[in-house]
């Protein structure tokens, strides 16, 4: 008890700083968006490029492949090596690259993170330097010739692609979540996986690579974000200075149209393979997004159903049942999803699928009590600022809002989820439809 009232008070001394701590100013450059957060919460300074384009399986490997190619040879440093030698001298720098899916965009990110200056005894210019070298793995990547990536480097990385997609096959929890959404959404670009599709690897080539970059460049819509002890005018002159694009470009708008399916019926598809477990993964469309006003009742809806371990998944279908390994659910905020996952033996299947749809109802029905709600508001509200406690988590609120084009400052957040009424849970769960079961179960194991 002593440890969660410590743990609520710290919350409260968090929530009352958070306004001034997420301070972000936006420069609008045409080309691209600067989002400045100073704070003196961290050692480092961080610098995160974010691209971003419509999903459509058209381009999709291509795109998962080419961040790393990137990432990997410069025309100033054209090896790995040299480039991670180069992060040595900048003091420990550290480079990172990603990729997400969030909603129907196809998000590539470079992350930089280097020390902050004013914590060293000499003043060498880190964060310029930082910068510059990111502008080159951005826009002067190494070539093999005129209009072609590097070979070698873009042969290398389409091996680590193919082993990334295959690792996705191994991992059974990921596996099944992947098939999950492919059947859910098929005729939907929600589909595509974030790394694309094994098939499609081997026919890249470095010259279609590099077409694809330049249309990258050109086309996608590209917000930067410094995170740190940095002053505004210094940091808007040193990428304005830095930033020079080799193609004509203009920031254009790459927000994908939001289009929610109605269920007619359920789905229900069975997988068998050699595995030890079944993984049940059911999905459902919840008609709500980050942008609308019932977000905050659909982030409690989901944390009292299956978001934490006093949920309803957990406490019914593996504590009191026994029937699941793991049990919990899920939210994309941006494409009004929710998914439930859960390990189970395969002749438990009937009974853990009628539990998770009767735990579903009493959400939908208000058979939830006042306790509940206050645990969760209180989980939800630390989890929030939790994610403000490193650069990376402060940029992925802020990016929430590019998303989908809503400003939603994460002390409003707070509040937010603070007022939500039990009408308010009761009404967005109603609008909550199971659209797919998904089974993955073991070779001739017996589903009852």
């Amino acid at each position: 008890m002593g440890k969660l009232v410590e743990s609520v008070a710290s919350m409260v001394k968090k929530e009352r700083c958070v306004v001034t701590f997420l301070q972000e100013e936006v420069v609008d450059a045409g080309q691209y968006r600067l989002h400045i957060v100073g704070t003196d919460k961290f050692k480092t300074n961080s610098i995160i490029i974010q691209l971003k384009r419509k999903l459509t399986g058209e381009d999709i490997t291509i795109r998962a492949l080419l961040p790393y190619v990137l990432q990997s040879g410069t025309e100033n440093l054209p090896s790995a090596k040299q480039i991670r030698s180069y992060l040595d001298e900048l003091y420990g720098a550290s480079l990172t690259v990603d990729l997400s899916k969030k909603g129907e965009h196809h998000v590539i990110t470079f992350q930089l993170d280097v020390a902050n200056e004013t914590f060293l005894s000499v003043q060498p210019h880190l964060f310029q330097k930082a910068f510059a070298l990111l502008t080159d793995i951005l826009l002067h990547p190494k070539t093999s010739s005129q209009n072609k990536l590097d070979e070698e480097i873009v042969s290398k990385e389409k091996r680590a692609l193919k082993q990334r997609i295959q690792a996705i096959f191994d991992d059974k929890m990921r596996y099944a979540n992947k098939r999950l959404i492919e059947e859910m959404c098929e005729n939907e670009p929600y589909q595509q996986h974030v790394y694309g599709r094994l098939e499609k690897v081997d026919e890249l080539t470095a010259d279609q690579l590099y077409r694809y970059y330049e249309r990258v460049i050109r086309e996608d819509e590209l917000d930067i974000y410094v995170v740190g002890v940095v002053k505004s005018n210094q940091v808007q002159q040193i990428v304005r200075n830095t930033l020079r694009f080799p193609f004509e470009r203009k920031n254009g708008d790459q927000t994908a149209d939001l289009r929610h399916i109605d269920v007619i019926s359920e789905k229900e598809t069975f997988e068998e393979q050699h595995v030890q477990q079944g993984k049940l993964h059911i999905g459902y469309r919840t008609y709500t997004t980050f942008k609308d006003d019932d977000y905050y009742a659909l982030l409690l809806m989901n944390g009292i159903f299956g978001g934490f371990s006093h949920s309803k998944l957990f406490v019914n279908v593996r504590e009191k049942e026994s029937l699941a390994y793991y049990a919990s659910s899920r939210l994309d905020s941006h494409k009004g999803l929710m998914f439930v996952m859960s390990g189970i033996e395969p002749a438990n299947y009937a009974k853990t699928v009628a539990i998770i749809k009767e735990q579903m109802a009493k959400m939908k029905h208000g058979d939830f009590n006042d306790e509940e709600i206050s645990q969760t508001k209180t989980m939800m509200k630390n989890q929030w600022l939790e994610t403000i406690d490193n650069p990376r988590g402060i940029v992925e609120i802020l990016y929430h809002q590019v998303i989908a084009n809503c400003k939603r400052r994460i002390d409003e957040i707070i509040r937010g989820i603070d007022v939500v009424t039990r009408e308010q849970i009761v009404d967005v769960a109603k609008k909550v439809k199971l659209d797919t079961i998904y089974f993955l179960k073991g070779k001739g194991a017996q589903s009852v």
